[in-house]
């Protein structure tokens, strides 16, 4: 098993400039004075979520032939939006399934961006994924489980060391492990005395024990669908999860009510629109014990229900 390089980030960050936008840092004057806190909006992205670095760095590197059998991927939302959305840029078909749970308006932005959506049961993503794949002679383009994805949304971390190359803390969202395990390794290459830290729900907390237990641990689809926060539902691959031992300093678990709030504290102290799974790493900073110094929270997407939102801001 190979683990990507800082070499490969900047490939990928070459590979993908012009096509996303270089979110900058946002600073956060209502953040802890012995933490003084930046916020890294990847919310901003054209489709709303980090996820669109690692699909354009993937399809860039895919052949004239393999672009034109298609491209087929899993996701609950984000990354089928950006598969979508950077297969539409390319002029290259492709079929995405997502799981019956996921939000309408992630499901309706994957068919906006004209890609053709296969709805599936809880925990069926790869199975169906097969199926499609027979069925179309596509390439696959996982959501987190692949060398150029993790490359691609490493991409975040690289900006982060270049525009605050004193960073002492970065926080990061942890699902599938795809971000976590890219801006950890970019920032670990470039800034070697920040510490980065990933987050995830407790109800949801698979790769908090992986990581006490220094083996991949199983949680039932069930109970990771019970967390707020639908991004962050998935369970880090072999490959991802080799790199989230390497560059994490340790994961932070947060509660649904820290998630609530930190969703109405991001659109009312720095107005932006987050969905519960970009707010985790603000519920992290509010709740864990960090250690001092200049501190950089990841907002990893807002795509959020109109409805939803409005239910937590009136809370």
């Amino acid at each position: 098993m190979r683990l990507i390089t800082i070499d490969d980030v900047r490939d990928a960050a070459t590979r993908i400039r012009g096509s996303v936008v270089r979110t900058p840092l946002v600073p956060a004057p209502w953040g802890d004075t012995e933490r003084p806190l930046w916020i890294k909006p990847e919310n901003l992205q054209p489709v709303g979520a980090f996820k669109v670095r690692g699909a354009f760095n993937a399809l860039g590197r895919l052949t004239a032939d393999e672009r034109g059998r298609g491209v087929v991927a899993y996701s609950s939302g984000n990354h089928a939006q950006a598969v979508a959305y950077a297969a539409a840029a390319m002029s290259v078909q492709s079929t995405i399934v997502m799981p019956e749970e996921t939000p309408n308006v992630k499901v309706a932005a994957t068919r906006g961006h004209g890609a053709e959506v296969v709805l599936c049961g809880a925990g069926e993503r790869e199975r169906v994924a097969d199926e499609v794949l027979a069925r179309t002679g596509g390439v696959l383009i996982p959501p987190f489980d692949h060398p150029d994805v993790i490359a691609g949304q490493g991409t975040a971390g690289l900006e982060i060391a270049e525009d605050l190359p004193d960073v002492a803390n970065v926080l990061v969202p942890v699902s599938g492990g795809g971000l976590a395990s890219g801006v950890g390794t970019a920032v670990k290459a470039l800034c070697p005395n920040a510490r980065v830290f990933g987050v995830e729900p407790e109800l949801a907390a698979d790769t908090a024990q992986s990581l006490r237990e220094g083996r991949r641990v199983d949680w039932p689809i069930a109970d990771r669908n019970r967390t707020i926060a639908d991004g962050l539902r998935s369970q880090p691959s072999q490959l991802t999860f080799a790199h989230l031992q390497r560059v994490l300093d340790d994961l932070f678990t947060v509660t649904e009510d820290q998630i609530r709030s930190a969703v109405r504290e991001l659109a009312l102290r720095s107005h932006l629109v987050a969905e519960p799974s970009g707010a985790v790493a603000l519920a992290a900073y509010r709740s864990a014990a960090l250690p001092p110094g200049p501190t950089v929270l990841l907002v990893s997407g807002g795509n959020i229900e109109p409805a939803l939102l409005a239910d937590l801001l009136s809370a």
